[in-house]
């Protein structure tokens, strides 16, 4: 008998599954990724509702958009909220969440949400892997190979084949992250669309390296994808929560489509990941063509997110191409940091031409701080330093970002994608105030 046998995949699969609505190949456009349209709207159904696609998902890493109420956030229309294993499992522990109802429950959500796999921030925060590769050696700056090497380093430090050690970046203690382990705290959570675990490289890891840990990182996913079913079968009452298997390897083609192919084919009982996370280095200027990699391989029934854009042009390069869903937390992070994000670029609001602005920071700006206040308002609560100016800015960025992919989803419906295009960064890049 298999784990799987006694499953209702009947409510299961009521609460799984994506629906191509559109498609950007409606127009004539011509794209550098190939001659395969790639690019589409969708319906993607999750347990606690639906998520109208392209979408930007906001981050709220410990449960919370930094300095906004979970109610604005609705507000301003974002349709889900992503959430931290990594930091939520230091704190309050996702047993307490667990117990809390699960993760929308503890912060008063009822919409969709995201957990990421913790991968991340168990290398970057954890290991000290940011810092290493950023250090000069001997007061001087390193050469490639010497990055590559103290990558590699750092990299062979904390990761074996069982998963990542890693210490936490609040108090030193020492812990350990492995797929059963990244699942299991996942699955307390309770979050709609959660992640498998992964290992993190970067740009400067050579290509042996990358070969290695994309095989590790392809045992690591069949790992998270049998903890998962193991899991969702240990509680058959609970909202089924998806599992999208994560993709790497670097700029490599090869290493990308190898990793596409892999994740696709990869099942339990019968049982696939409901969809996939675009992860890993991704160089700014090649974003759509490595993306393009990785969708034209995968199946096209199955949603896919790319994790960690939030520009313009980084959305028009990933829609183009069949991402579906973004997240990033610097619509948050520069507003606290007092950066504005306005249709003609981004501005710093403490710029001393905003002291007597009367006006609303975009003028026909629909969000909440535009219709209420002036720029010169909010421009005086940061010089005052004031909690509200974090508050007030990035409840702006945040209906920013959430309704310029919303704009680019009704665009692509109603055959107007390149116009939009052409527009939206048209004016955004043309000259920065």
């Amino acid at each position: 008998m298999g784990v799987t046998d006694n499953l209702d995949f009947e409510r299961i699969d009521a609460q799984r599954g994506f629906e191509i609505t559109a498609r950007v190949d409606e127009v004539p456009i011509e794209t550098p990724y190939g001659d395969k349209p790639l690019g589409r709207t969708g319906i993607l159904t999750t347990a606690h509702g639906q998520i109208e696609t392209p979408a930007f998902i906001p981050v709220g890493t410990l449960a919370n958009v930094k300095g906004v109420l979970p109610e604005m956030m609705e507000d301003l229309g974002a349709q889900a909220l992503l959430a931290n294993a990594y930091h939520l499992y230091l704190t309050p522990g996702a047993d307490i969440v667990d117990e809390a109802g699960g993760l929308g429950k503890f912060m008063n959500w009822e919409k969709p949400t995201y957990t990421d796999s913790g991968g991340f921030q168990v290398l970057s925060l954890g290991s000290g892997y940011k810092k290493v590769l950023s250090q000069e050696f001997s007061g001087q700056k390193p050469t490639a190979e010497q990055e590559a090497k103290e990558a590699v380093k750092r990299s062979r430090k904390s990761v074996d084949e069982d998963g990542v050690v890693f210490r936490s970046h609040h108090d030193g203690t020492k812990h350990r992250f492995n797929p059963e382990i990244s699942l299991k705290i996942q699955h307390q959570l309770g979050a709609d669309i959660m992640f498998a675990f992964d290992e993190l490289t970067s740009l400067l890891h050579p290509y042996d390296y990358q070969v290695e840990s994309l095989a590790r990182t392809h045992r690591w996913a069949q790992r998270s994808l049998d903890a998962h079913w193991k899991l969702t079968a240990e509680q058959p009452e609970r909202p089924y929560q998806q599992l999208f298997g994560v993709l790497q390897g670097a700029q490599f083609e090869n290493l990308r489509r190898e990793t596409a192919r892999t994740l696709r084919e990869m099942e339990f009982e019968g049982q696939g990941f409901d969809g996939y996370g675009l992860g890993g280095a991704l160089e700014k200027e090649n974003l759509g063509t490595i993306v393009s990699w990785l969708t034209s391989e995968l199946p096209e029934e199955k949603p896919r997110h790319l994790l960690g854009i939030s520009e313009p042009d980084d959305f028009f390069r990933a829609i183009e191409v069949g991402a579906d869903t973004f997240d990033c937390v610097n619509p948050s992070r520069v507003a606290r940091n007092a950066a504005i994000y306005t249709p003609d670029g981004r501005v710093n609001i403490t710029n001393a031409r905003f002291k007597r602005k009367f006006e609303p920071m975009v003028a026909g700006c629909g969000c909440y701080t535009c219709t209420h206040y002036t720029t010169a308002y909010v421009h005086h609560l940061f010089k005052t330093k004031e909690i509200l100016a974090s508050t007030l800015a990035t409840i702006h960025n945040e209906w920013f970002t959430v309704h310029l992919v919303d704009t680019i989803r009704e665009a692509i419906k109603n055959r107007e994608y390149l116009a939009c295009k052409e527009e939206v960064l048209g004016r955004f890049y043309s000259k920065k105030g």
